[in-house]
């Protein structure tokens, strides 16, 4: 099975060729200095992150730090660019900035509250890549006949195209790629019965959990942790705890978790077309930011790797009150839900007040 898993995932070029964004965002010269030019302080951030992480591991580590980093900000630019606050297309969750919760937030906390020796060398920078590409591609039409969303194998095949470009082989190398792209491919949410629009990104994240559990369970074939070869436990590791960095929303401070939810409902309803000072997006987003987030939080999230239970499970029962509380304060500010002439920015609104009542 781990076989035909990884072949099939490292054969999706023809399925998924460049976009246009991939092909105008073309080079790694080019991504650093859009990068220099419009993020300084990420080109700073990651020279620092990089010395901290070559004083951990050593210098003979520095050309492999130095292909990541290259990955790293071209994978960067093509978010920004693609579905970014540099681009035409953007969509308020799945952007560069979701890339830096994960990159400079979820990670470095991990990093900064267990150490660089929690994780071998090469673990680090696949999850740095996860960040920046486990989103690269949002518009795929759905298909049904994989458990794989089709916006992840896209983002797997360009991935992949990433790192051939900064040095990375595809013989020689192929452990990295199979780690990554499986990594992305654990990152797929089920599109469960109750997501309405499966051609919707942010309606499907809402609607089902992650898939990294069952493409673990796919891996083992029924076998113990202790059973498995060196190779398929370290996969197995890294996607749950890919899958833990990507959903980790739920252990943010709770103005932070309200705001992703915020985006998420926004990016929906724009990818729906349903217009947010319009009244026809009032229930759909109150339904959003009340079932919807007490659903999310309570039955389909769960952290699925000790190292995501570690760092984020106290933030997590930290907000389990205060989810309850704001969903019962909406429900008491909108009897009923929306009355007629009221918009989904209302909606929102109350929710981000509430949000900042509580702290």
């Amino acid at each position: 099975m781990q076989v035909d898993v990884a072949s099939a995932l490292l054969d999706l070029d023809s399925q998924f060729p460049a976009d246009a964004c991939e092909c105008r965002v073309g080079d790694v010269a080019q991504a650093a200095e859009a990068l220099r030019e419009r993020r300084p302080d990420l080109f700073a951030v990651m020279q620092e992150v990089g010395q901290s992480y070559l004083s951990a591991f050593g210098e003979d580590l520095r050309p492999r730090l130095k292909q990541a980093q290259d990955a790293l900000a071209l994978s960067f630019v093509r978010m920004a660019s693609r579905h970014g606050s540099w681009g035409l297309d953007l969509h308020e969750y799945h952007n560069e900035q979701h890339a830096l919760e994960l990159l400079n937030g979820r990670l470095a906390r991990a990093r900064l509250q267990l150490g660089w020796q929690v994780l071998q060398a090469e673990d680090w920078l696949l999850l740095a890549l996860f960040a920046t590409c486990h989103d690269l591609r949002q518009r795929e039409a759905a298909d049904f006949w994989h458990d794989i969303g089709a916006n992840e194998r896209a983002s797997i095949a360009e991935t992949c195209r990433i790192l051939d470009q900064v040095g990375f082989s595809r013989e020689q190398d192929r452990e990295f790629f199979v780690a990554l792209s499986l990594m992305i491919a654990g990152s797929t949410f089920d599109a469960r019965p109750a997501a309405r629009n499966f051609f919707n990104t942010a309606e499907v994240a809402s609607s089902g959990g992650s898939l990294a559990p069952k493409l673990v369970a796919e891996l083992r074939a029924e076998r113990a942790e202790e059973d498995l070869d060196p190779e398929t436990a370290r996969y197995t590791r890294l996607m749950l705890f890919a899958a833990d960095l990507d959903t980790a929303n739920v252990a943010e401070p709770f103005a932070a978790f309200a705001g992703s939810a915020v985006r998420l409902v926004q990016e929906r309803e724009q990818r729906a077309g349903r217009a947010l000072n319009a009244a026809e997006s009032a229930q759909p987003v109150f339904d959003f930011l009340t079932s919807g987030q007490e659903r999310y939080f309570f039955e389909l999230h769960r952290f699925v790797s000790p190292l995501g239970l570690e760092v984020f499970g106290n933030g997590k029962r930290n907000n389990e009150p205060k989810v309850q509380w704001q969903s019962r304060r909406m429900r008491e500010l909108f009897p009923g839900g929306p009355k007629p002439g009221q918009t989904g920015q209302n909606v929102i609104e109350a929710f981000l007040r509430l949000a900042d009542e509580i702290g």
